[in-house]
């Protein structure tokens, strides 16, 4: 059965934003193919989407690598987040279905709960599950897509430092989630904007050559996409 190539591009940004593919090395097809267990068409085809995304770049004389961005680049992957993820609540207030309010509710409950049973509650990926239902609840999929990107991106450049009072942050999703039930889309951007600010010092840039070490090659038959 031929692997489709959305989930190989998917395993390769994840070994991307891990570190199991550092930044500058060369991506060959005929490796890429070996390690995922797939034919080199999806290979090619993933490479040119992840390229289109920022992840992987092309070099004369080299060919597909992976990118290596510059500081600034990482600043600005904070600036746009700031800019885009206020608009996307703002949309979510005037667009929202009430499937989507019901999973932001549940998340918002499960993080507060997680937040009061204190420190070793990792509650990252909680809120991740809640930044992505925000965005989908906009209900405009190029707002959507580019917001996954950034996040994708994000993860790949910096480390985030668990936050100090995390019912606070909590507290601030509760906020924007009400305002979004009640339709109050300008509450919603300047509840997000602040939430965004907020917590972008916890943001620290990784080192290039110290993210998380390789890990073994991977089937993508049982990938998540």
């Amino acid at each position: 059965m031929r692997i489709p190539a959305h989930s190989v591009c998917t395993a390769i940004r994840a070994d991307i934003v891990s570190g199991a593919l550092p930044r500058g090395s060369r991506l060959t097809e005929e490796q890429l193919a070996r390690r995922y267990g797939v034919s080199r068409v999806p290979v090619r085809e993933a490479l040119r989407t992840l390229e289109s995304e920022g992840f992987v770049t092309s070099r004369r004389h080299v060919g597909a690598c992976v990118a290596e961005p510059s500081e600034q680049e990482a600043a600005d992957l904070l600036e746009m987040r700031a800019l885009l993820e206020p608009l996307g609540a703002a949309r979510a207030a005037q667009r929202r279905t009430d499937a989507h309010l019901k999973v932001l509710r549940g998340l918002v409950r499960l993080g507060q709960e997680g937040a009061r049973r204190g420190p070793g509650e990792d509650l990252r990926a909680l809120g991740g599950w809640f930044h992505e239902t925000l965005a989908q609840a906009s209900a405009s999929p190029g707002l959507t897509s580019l917001l996954t990107q950034l996040r994708h991106k994000i993860a790949w450049m910096y480390v985030v430092d668990e936050p100090a009072h995390p019912t606070d942050a909590w507290a601030e999703h509760g906020a924007i989630v009400d305002a979004v039930a009640r339709g109050d889309a300008e509450r919603a951007r300047a509840l997000t904007a602040q939430h965004a600010e907020r917590w972008r010092g916890s943001h620290r840039l990784r080192r290039a050559n110290g993210v998380r070490g390789s890990q073994p090659p991977v089937n993508t038959a049982g990938a998540r996409h």
